[in-house]
């Protein structure tokens, strides 16, 4: 029997039982995929990360327990942390192949710097089916990249969602809710994760509160995201 060693890290989180889990997988050549989403599902996260070192560079790939997909940000910070902290990577930035072209993490010290591909969006009517199953009945504005992003009016509207799940089209509802914080909040430092294109450079947003759902994916809820932080992040730097 082939054994494979896995971590499970906790991203975004500077303690155990925190932020967004993902397990991690590093092998030495790829599986067939039947294998690698069967792992994805006996590991049961919202993401398994595989990640084999060739020597034109390191090739990563994301499952959920339902499907491959193409961007994981706290799926790649883990295996990131996986390959400087367990695996004794040498250099201080590491670059990953992926089906989302070449990602780009590096290390200073404790911190760990994710340079992602922003999302462009367009705003769009969302379709009513999905207001009502997210139970929303106004909103700030709607656009649509990768997926829809809605902007309500506070954090508590926010965190108060409860979606009727049954009610969501897969494929056609991967959605991000979001809206902007108190004056008084913290903002998500460029430090966990970073947009750079001809939209987004390097830039620290104040991120509102955002809650992401995919149903499709076989994700009900991530509260830390970096698919949709790569959405609605350019978004409220044009704010």
């Amino acid at each position: 029997m082939q054994e494979i060693d896995f971590y499970l890290v906790d991203a975004f989180s500077e303690s155990s039982f925190g932020g967004n889990p993902a397990a991690v997988c590093p092998l030495d050549a790829w599986l067939p995929d039947e294998t690698l989403l069967r792992m994805a599902q006996q590991h049961n996260q919202s993401e398994t990360a595989f990640f084999v070192c060739t020597k034109g560079g390191i090739e990563l790939r994301w499952f959920t327990t339902l499907t491959e997909v193409n961007l994981c940000g706290h799926a790649t910070l883990a295996a990131a942390y996986v390959l400087f902290n367990e695996l004794d990577y040498p250099d201080s930035r590491l670059h990953f192949d992926t089906a989302s072209g070449r990602l780009t993490v590096s290390r200073e010290g404790d911190w760990m710097t994710l340079d992602f591909p922003a999302c462009p969006t367009q705003a769009q009517t969302p379709p009513p089916e999905m207001l009502t199953a997210l139970g929303i009945s106004h909103y700030v504005e709607a656009r649509k990249g990768r997926a829809w992003v809605l902007v309500l009016e506070s954090r508590e509207q926010v965190e108060a969602i409860n979606p009727d799940f049954s009610a969501m089209t897969p494929g056609e509802h991967k959605v991000a809710v979001t809206a902007r914080a108190p004056a008084a909040s913290a903002p998500m430092q460029a430090d966990m994760e970073e947009c750079s294109d001809s939209t987004v450079t390097n830039s620290v947003f104040t991120l509102s509160s955002a809650t992401y759902w995919a149903k499709y994916w076989g994700i009900s809820v991530e509260g830390v995201m970096g698919n949709a932080a790569n959405t609605s992040g350019s978004i409220w730097r044009m704010a």
